[in-house]
């Protein structure tokens, strides 16, 4: 019994002892830590992502690569800067005050639809048009008093000639000016507000040099009307429309009326051209050329920058002019094949670019097509507002 006492002490003994060498252990730092298992990560975590749900929402920045939005499924298009889907190929947009809305112009059916983001488009016209040689329904401006009577003009081709005709929503339109002549080239025109109370009208010269030569003809000419059809107050001849010629198939036609500073875009045999508008004076060498021919065609300008849709490029064409119609800097060539061939250009007060597509029209065209887009001009440095 002695022996098995003492034995036992002995054991308990040896217990201790090595439970205090053990504890003395475990407060020694680790030298050398395990290998296995990743450190924390000190970089932020991505936030949430923005969304562009309702009209108040920024388009997307234009000259940037943002993430690509969900694909359309048949005419719902998530893409933020899409207003209108499902359109036939565009030939015209004017954008209406604030903004917030455009008239587009379909080249081929004549009809010209209100758009807005988030609202179902509204059918305010179907004007007959000949869509032969380039024709259709290829320009579209605001009556310069809008604001009081809410009309607005196109530049049509009809069975017998290309015409500018007045239209009030919901009414026939009325032939304003006619007889600018036709042929099987050359019918695409343009048309702006000069922001003077009158209209800048670029006509094709109907697949004849010679049309745009002949000062009595106007084919191939810039020309200067009042809201009646009429040559307007202060042109360079009191008797006549015409304030330049040597067009030979205009595609755009956009300004700053606060500088006088107007620009067309023509296609000529050799060359796409960017010209600069000097009323009464030659149309003389262009401002801009491309030799490669990427068939320009709207533009939208501001006091910084010229930007030119480019249909068969798909992309657009930034430029930026000096007070003396000459480009400082380096051109860019931006968006280009994002939203396909580009047919038209506005620029709208907000400063934010509205574009219309023709890829139904020789474009490899998806569900949605063709669309009505409004974004970030491309020179800007922050996303779009309303």
């Amino acid at each position: 019994m002695a022996a098995s006492f003492r034995m036992r002490r002995l054991l308990l003994g040896m217990t201790a002892v090595l439970g205090t060498l053990l504890a003395g252990c475990a407060q020694f730092p680790d030298e050398h830590p395990r290998p296995w298992g990743d450190p924390p990560s000190l970089e932020p975590q991505a936030g949430p992502q923005p969304s562009f749900e309702n009209e108040s929402s920024p388009p997307p920045e234009s000259g940037s690569s943002p993430q690509q939005p969900k694909a359309p499924v048949g005419c719902e298009d998530p893409d933020p800067a899409v207003v209108a889907t499902c359109l036939d190929p565009v030939g015209a947009i004017a954008v209406l005050p604030g903004g917030q809305a455009a008239l587009v112009g379909e080249r081929a059916t004549g009809r010209v639809l209100r758009v807005q983001r988030g609202t179902k488009p509204v059918e305010l016209a179907r004007i007959p048009v000949d869509p032969s040689g380039g024709g259709g329904l290829t320009g579209l401006a605001l009556s310069p008093t809008y604001h009081e009577d809410e009309l607005f003009y196109a530049y049509v081709t009809t069975r017998s000639d290309n015409q500018v005709v007045r239209v009030a929503a919901g009414d026939r339109p009325k032939p304003v000016l006619t007889g600018i002549p036709k042929g099987s080239t050359g019918n695409a025109g343009a048309m702006l507000d000069d922001g003077q109370g009158s209209l800048l009208i670029a006509t094709g010269n109907a697949g004849s040099p010679a049309n745009a030569a002949n000062p009595q003809s106007l084919a191939g000419k810039v020309l200067r009307i009042d809201s009646s059809g009429k040559p307007a107050a202060g042109n360079p001849n009191p008797t006549s429309p015409v304030v330049a010629a040597g067009l030979t198939s205009p595609g755009g036609l956009c300004g700053t009326p606060a500088l006088g500073m107007y620009w067309v875009t023509d296609r000529s045999g050799g060359q796409d051209a960017l010209y600069r508008v000097q009323l009464g004076e030659p149309l003389g060498a262009p401002a801009w050329t491309w030799a490669e021919r990427p068939g320009v065609a709207g533009c939208a300008a501001d006091p910084a920058q010229v930007v030119v849709a480019l249909t068969d490029a798909a992309a657009l064409y930034t430029l930026h002019p000096a007070p003396d119609g000459s480009f400082t800097g380096q051109p860019t060539k931006v968006m280009e094949k994002t939203y396909g061939r580009f047919s038209a250009a506005a620029l709208g007060p907000d400063g934010l670019i509205w574009l219309g597509t023709a890829n139904k029209n020789g474009g490899q065209p998806i569900s949605s097509d063709d669309r009505a887009l409004r974004i970030e001009s491309p020179s800007a440095g922050s996303a779009g507002k309303d």
